[in-house]
């Protein structure tokens, strides 16, 4: 079963090394690993995606949660949108551009860049929709593929973030994920 986690960690050089190592440690292959920056500077947001048995998914959650620069790990459910962006170099002679412009149409992709024999095409939905993209350009000769994995948010009011505390002179106090301030402050 694929799971993704939302995981808030500190925003410090050699976090991203620590839960790297944590997986490879315990034998857990990551399907998919983004991040990036959010709201708070201090803070990052990976999303991972497992594959994995309840048990498993389950024991990467705890390991996860031990770590000292991680904040706060969220599974996300079914009730989440979930989202890859992927950028796509494909052979385009004059004559099959036409045809090229159509299906990125369907898809709701643009392109981005144009040469002389190739077109750069940039598309956005979930794993499926940018598999599918793939599949129709395989006969006009793909010369390279980028994608960033998924990226996901939960619907509605629900949340992954970091509790904020009282302010302390001006400034609020992050709460950790397991109620406490962070470790080592």
């Amino acid at each position: 079963m694929r799971h993704t986690f939302a995981v808030l960690v500190e925003n410090h050089p050699g976090v991203l090394a620590r839960v790297a190592s944590l997986f490879s440690r315990r034998g857990f292959n990551i399907e998919s690993l983004a991040v990036g920056i959010t709201d708070d500077p201090r803070i990052s947001r990976m999303t991972i995606v497992v594959d994995g048995d309840d048990r498993t998914l389950e024991q990467v959650s705890k390991q996860l949660n031990k770590l000292i620069n991680v904040i706060k790990v969220s599974d996300l459910d079914a009730q989440s949108v979930h989202r890859e962006l992927a950028l796509v170099k494909v052979h385009a002679q004059e004559k099959e551009r036409a045809s090229i412009l159509q299906i990125v149409d369907i898809f709701r992709a643009k392109i981005v860049d144009v040469g002389r024999n190739t077109l750069i095409i940039e598309i956005t939905g979930d794993e499926q929709k940018v598999n599918a993209l793939l599949g129709l350009l395989r006969e006009y000769g793909i010369k390279e593929v980028v994608r960033t994995g998924t990226i996901a948010i939960s619907r509605g009011n629900k949340m992954v973030k970091s509790e904020k505390g009282e302010e302390t002179n001006g400034e609020a106090v992050l709460r950790w994920g397991r109620g406490s301030e962070a470790p080592g402050r």
